[in-house]
Parts: C-alpha cells; sequence; structure tokens
C-alpha cells in the first residue's frame, strides 16, 4: 500500500502529484524547486542559495516521513546551466554527512516557475 507523504514544511505541488509517495520502506520524493514554502517566493539569488532551498525542502519532506538524508540512496539534479555546477555541488554535498547517494546531473533548457535547479530522490528505511 502506498501512502502520501505531505508537509507544510516543504512547497505544495505546483501540478497533479505528491510531494512524496511511501511505497513500503522506500520512499520517492518528487522533484522540488527552490520555492520557500512559508513565502512561496522562488529563491534565486544563486545556484548555491536555490539548491540549499531545494536540499532543505527535500529534508522537510524526509523528516515527515521519518527519515533522514542519510537514508537518501539516488537523487536526480537538474540545472538549467552546468557551468555551476560547482556552486551546485558544493551546497549539495553539505546535506550528505558520511555516504553521498548515487545520482546524476543534467542540464535542461527550463523547469518550473523560471526554476535553476530542481532536485528529486529515494530513500530507504
Amino acid at each position: 500500500m502506498n501512502t502520501i507523504i505531505t508537509t507544510k514544511f516543504a512547497p505544495a505541488p505546483v501540478g497533479p502529484y505528491e510531494q512524496a509517495i511511501l511505497a513500503g520502506n522506500t520512499l520517492y520524493v518528487s522533484g522540488q524547486i527552490p520555492l520557500n514554502p512559508t513565502t512561496g517566493v522562488l529563491v534565486s539569488d544563486s545556484f548555491s542559495a536555490a539548491t540549499k532551498q531545494v536540499m532543505e525542502n527535500i529534508g522537510a519532506i524526509l523528516a515527515e516521513a521519518g527519515m533522514s538524508f542519510n537514508d537518501v540512496v539516488r537523487c536526480t539534479i537538474f540545472v538549467t546551466d552546468l557551468a555551476h555546477f560547482a556552486e551546485v555541488n558544493e551546497m549539495y554535498g553539505t546535506f550528505f554527512s558520511s555516504i553521498a547517494p548515487s545520482r546524476e546531473c543534467v542540464q535542461v533548457a527550463a523547469l518550473p516557475k523560471g526554476a535553476c535547479v530542481e532536485i528529486s530522490a529515494i530513500a530507504v528505511k
């Protein structure tokens, strides 16, 4: 049985999807963009600031499911400009203490609401 995971500490979905779905002991976190969940404002000061907001959103969803970044096994990162890869990578890395999950990072033409970065995650408890 699948369980919908929702928290007010991450932005509401901008389309017909859930923040996350828990299937057994595996959590599938939908792609998060750098929306501040309190204000609804897109964080766009820098790729670093945007990545930090995205990771905080993912962290809130993980916490709602009783998980943490230690449980993340896979991430997908979408950026609008790979020239900022190092900046994104540096901030992203601060959220993982010992073992970083497998992942890919790809450049895309555009992201929802004009975001510069979007990250999805899979976690297993």
